[in-house]
């Protein structure tokens, strides 16, 4: 990285199910103004902003930042999946790194249907028909929701490597609900056992409901700015991007066929990597984590992904509690997607905007103590990885 990007101000809304939201420029313009706020600075003060969202016409991101200022700056439309919000955000950083701009906004919604993810163009090639072969090619098809069949798959075939039991994933989701019990800007408050857990509906062996994460409505928010601009407007000691890397599919993705590596374990390794080589610091000095749980499933494999433990170590990180307030690393304190909530758009913005409350130590009640490093993951299949390492010196 060449010259250091700050996160100056954060906000995002409580998440919502999809029926009960405001429209999706209400939410957007809510996560801005809370950023804006968060920076003390005024909208006029932004120069470009890069929007995200998945499920909308072109320029809806004109129409949510029109609701913070007319001011005729450069606004730039986001849509890469799961990854939106942090595709938007890495734009934003190299804006700033770039020298491009001084002070830029970041904004990401989401204002989804009920059920699960769908294609809206019937009409054409859908652009996960490679990751479906795979899929078609080891397990076929079944009527669950496709990216269930996916990551579900993924975590079979990491149950058939190393013998992993079904209550280890089933002990992902307890976690989150735990963590979210204390985030207001949760979908999910109510903690679960792991007994009521294994014994909601079955959606693709081996996740059941509790397993997936809901379809949400959000939107979430972050301003970044230079030291020049954070120098002449008073702020210190802010939070900074120490290293960031985005990765798409590599080869391994699709040959030899391989359900872990098709739901992106390569994209998340290497982005990882490119991370830690960039901060010139490895996974043993994070603090806390904001991973892409979309599914239980999921989270586990991204543990070591992230070099969070070693390879056929994940297990016994999860029942050593090292996933967790005590342990080793602090993964999801907000709940994650499996408790938070997944609009598509806003996700990656409220990972940030998690990760900036902890290391500025105003996380509440989900304060992970002592925080000065933290890890952001964000995947969309299709498929693109994000991975953001926070700093606050």
């Amino acid at each position: 990285m060449s010259n250091r990007v700050n996160v100056i101000g954060v906000g995002m809304t409580k998440f919502t199910k999809p029926g009960a939201s405001p429209e999706y420029y209400e939410m957007a313009r809510e996560a801005g103004q809370i950023a804006l706020k968060d920076a003390g600075i005024p909208y006029e003060k932004i120069q470009h902003a890069y929007v995200g969202y998945v499920y909308g016409d072109s320029t809806c991101g004109q129409r949510a930042v029109y609701e913070l200022g007319l001011t005729g700056i450069p606004v730039i439309n986001v849509n890469n999946n799961c990854s939106t919000g942090s595709t938007a955000l890495w734009l934003a950083r190299q804006a700033i790194e770039s020298g491009a701009a001084e002070c830029v906004l970041a904004l990401g919604f989401e204002k989804m249907e009920k059920g699960a993810l769908g294609s809206k163009f019937e009409d054409r090639e859908t652009p996960l028909g490679q990751h479906a072969q795979v899929m078609a090619d080891i397990q076929g098809f079944n009527s669950a929701p496709a990216a269930a069949q996916m990551f579900g798959g993924a975590g079979r075939e990491y149950r058939w490597q190393h013998g992993t039991k079904k209550e280890t994933f089933a002990k992902i989701s307890e976690k989150a609900r735990v963590h979210a019990s204390n985030n207001p800007y949760a979908l999910f408050n109510e903690k679960l056992s792991l007994e009521q857990i294994l014994a909601s509906d079955d959606v693709f062996d081996p996740l059941t409901r509790f397993q997936c994460c809901p379809p949400t409505c959000g939107a979430g928010a972050a301003v970044l700015c230079s030291d020049a601009f954070a120098k002449k407007h008073g702020i210190s000691n802010a939070v900074y991007i120490a290293g960031q890397s985005m990765t798409t599919d590599y080869a391994s993705s699709f040959e030899p066929k391989s359900m872990i590596k098709m739901v992106g374990y390569d994209m998340s390794k290497q982005a990882a990597n490119q991370v830690y080589e960039q901060a010139g610091i490895g996974p043993s000095d994070i603090d806390v984590v904001e991973l892409h749980d979309c599914f239980t499933a999921n989270e586990l494999l991204t543990y070591e992904a992230l070099g969070l433990c070693e390879e056929g170590g994940a297990e016994k990180f999860i029942w050593d509690g090292d996933n967790t307030y005590g342990g080793k690393f602090v993964t999801n304190p907000s709940g994650g997607l499996l408790s938070k909530g997944h609009p598509l758009g806003a996700t990656g913005l409220a990972q940030c905007t998690e990760l900036v409350w902890q290391l500025r130590g105003n996380a509440d009640k989900r304060q992970v103590n002592g925080a000065r490093i933290a890890l952001q993951h964000n995947l969309g299949l299709g498929g693109a990885c994000v991975v953001t390492m926070y700093r606050r010196d």
